[in-house]
């Protein structure tokens, strides 16, 4: 990412608006959203990099990336974005965000659910994964920042 052109991972579902402290849509935790333009581009990496990891490790848990040149082939047709430094499981979510109700078959871009979720409609996958990442997202925020707030708040 351009430094001078770090975008936000704000994906127009705000939750924090109404109390949240991890935003349902982007994950991120109140203060980063709030805090977002006065950040410099190390603190805005890190908050991508957070983000990130966290998509990755709960996508690895459901989905094989078999192909990932066929995987970036169909985000390009498709028109999603993403970012070169993307690892392949945040981009095969970034996929399914956009147009797993469009999809059929995971074959035909790359993909292949894992043995217990191979039964699932992208879809469906898609529930299973957004649920199980704000689960992750609230845990890290619970663990780490809340005790931080506690120490210096």
């Amino acid at each position: 990412m351009d430094d001078a052109r770090i975008p936000t991972p704000c994906v127009g579902m705000c939750s924090t608006t109404y109390g949240d402290m991890v935003c349902r849509g982007c994950r991120r935790f109140s203060h980063e959203i709030v805090d977002w333009n006065a950040y410099g581009a190390t603190e805005k990496r890190a908050v991508w990099a957070h983000l990130d990891a966290l998509k990755e490790q709960v996508v690895l848990g459901r989905l094989d990336i078999v192909d990932p040149l066929l995987l970036e082939e169909k985000l390009d047709e498709h028109r999603i974005p993403w970012r070169a430094e993307q690892p392949d499981a945040v981009r095969a979510y970034e996929l399914l965000r956009r147009g797993a109700r469009f999809m059929r078959r995971y074959g035909v871009y790359g993909l292949r659910p894992l043995p217990r979720w191979h039964d699932l409609t992208p879809s469906e996958l898609l529930d299973v994964i957004d649920r199980d990442l704000l689960a992750l997202a609230h845990a890290h925020y619970e663990r780490y920042v809340v005790p931080t707030l506690e120490r210096f708040g």
